[in-house]
């Protein structure tokens, strides 16, 4: 969660930057204070001297000096902000080689769609490590603001349709933590997502395990109630609906609803079927708890057992692509 770490060239080439404005704001800072220092000490009211000080009010030679250092420091600063702004505004909406992913903000959760690819995820963001990520932003409702710190600076998803691009690579594979920046309601401190940048095999595996056939629950009743009562705003494979998040591969992500963890304290790798049963119950159950403001909130009515059944189902879809 630190631009200050970045694992990315878009990154690093922002903190690049970061490093030469801190560089030459300090060596002002420096001399300011240095030349402070030099006049309040040569030029302190000693003992005894009552003479007025030498004036230096409109003088040229000074005011030459404090206008011309300052240009040419902005001039030095604008040529590597110049480039980097350039740089970074690159657009690869068209670029064959680059994968394109549509990124909609909702409160308060993301959505990911792989236009090329037929595909449509939630709260991970997986990515192949030898490609340009070229994203396109938006939001289904308020202002919110797309941010993976470690590998990218952030994007607003602006409302009324207005579309916003970047682009981002992450070629070490591993998961990147990312938030919204925008103040966007009750829980925006919790719309977190995350980045899992694999292998391309590994990309390519997972393209098929999200595109293979899914399994409703094997118990009718339980179907019935998972089809009535979810699928009518979720999916699961090619079952149900698009408004809310689509929940196929859920028990591989490595969190629920983005907060609740299911990598157990000191696992890397392994995620423990009790950790996700237990987070995806204590979502479905109360939701509200979890994420204050959400619209999951009051939109089904499911008892104890049931709301059970359907989180022991959800936590049994796994992708096997890594």
């Amino acid at each position: 969660m630190s631009a200050l770490n970045p694992q990315g060239p878009v990154a690093q080439e922002q903190l690049g930057l970061m490093k030469i404005s801190i560089l030459i704001m300090s060596i002002v800072v420096v001399v300011v204070f240095a030349i402070s220092i030099y006049v309040l000490i040569k030029f302190r009211r000693r003992k005894g001297d009552e003479k007025i000080p030498k004036q230096v009010e409109g003088s040229h030679k000074l005011e030459v000096i404090w206008t011309v250092i300052p240009i040419i420091l902005l001039v030095i600063l604008a040529i590597p902000t110049l480039k980097t702004v350039f740089s970074l505004s690159k657009d690869y909406s068209e670029d064959p080689n680059a994968l394109q992913v549509i990124v909609t903000a909702h409160q308060y959760w993301w959505e990911f769609e792989y236009p090329e690819l037929g595909i449509k995820t939630a709260q991970e963001l997986v990515i192949p490590t030898d490609r340009v990520i070229s994203i396109e932003a938006k939001t289904a409702d308020v202002l919110h603001s797309f941010w993976i710190p470690s590998l990218a600076g952030k994007i607003d998803t602006n409302p009324d349709g207005n579309v916003n691009r970047m682009y981002f690579e992450a070629p070490k594979a591993g998961v990147y933590q990312g938030k919204c920046a925008e103040l966007c309601g009750p829980s925006h401190g919790l719309m977190d997502f995350k980045v899992k940048a694999v292998e391309p095999s590994s990309f390519d595996r997972w393209q098929v395990a999200m595109l293979d056939t899914v399994e409703l629950p094997s118990d009718p009743e339980l179907a019935q109630v998972f089809e009535s009562q979810c699928l009518t705003c979720h999916a699961v494979g090619e079952y149900g609906g698009s408004t809310f998040p689509n929940l196929t591969g859920i028990a591989s992500r490595e969190s629920v609803a983005g907060i609740l963890i299911n990598v157990e304290e000191g696992e890397k790798e392994y995620k423990h079927e009790d950790t996700v049963y237990n987070n995806l119950y204590k979502w479905i159950k109360d939701p509200k708890a979890v994420k204050p403001g959400n619209h999951m909130t009051d939109q089904y009515t499911l008892t104890d057992e049931e709301v059970a059944g359907i989180a022991e189902y959800l936590s049994t879809l796994t992708l096997d692509y890594e």
